[in-house]
């Protein structure tokens, strides 16, 4: 015996909607009773835009003066954010300055060594005077 296997689920196109089934779906939606996802399931529809398109044309949604960023923010909103800028600046301020001190007494540090090794060792480390000049330079300068 041959088993007739059915599914439940039927592909439906874009003439089988009918006003009032879209209606109804746009309805659920923007109350919050459902999402547009679980819409899909629930009715069969296939596309996620189709439910989007419906919300566009019957929805009480002005699609047409929205804007493409999401909502202003509250005064209130504003000045929070900015007082966590402000924070996270002065943060990375004395980050900075703590950083500037280290290499100022590196620096220092440094400048000491040096001054201890001349002293200790009779060497000239930085360089006091100019370099004298090559012969085959100085010839060339003459020529020129």
């Amino acid at each position: 015996m041959e088993e007739i296997l059915t599914s439940t689920y039927i592909k439906r196109t874009q003439k089988d909607y009918s006003l009032s089934l879209k209606l109804q779906i746009v309805k659920e939606v923007e109350s919050g009773v459902s999402t547009i996802t679980s819409c899909r399931k629930r009715y069969g529809i296939q596309s996620h835009g189709t439910i989007l398109n419906w919300l566009r044309k019957y929805g009480n949604f002005d699609w047409e003066n929205q804007r493409p960023y999401a909502m202003e923010k509250t005064p209130e909103q504003r000045i929070m954010e900015l007082e966590a800028q402000v924070r996270l600046l002065e943060k990375q301020k004395a980050f900075l300055e703590k950083q500037a001190y280290i290499a100022d007494k590196k620096s220092i540090f440094f400048d000491m060594m040096i001054d201890l090794a001349e002293k200790e060792y009779h060497i000239d480390i930085r360089k006091n005077s100019l370099p004298e000049q090559s012969i085959t330079s100085a010839v060339k300068k003459k020529k020129l």
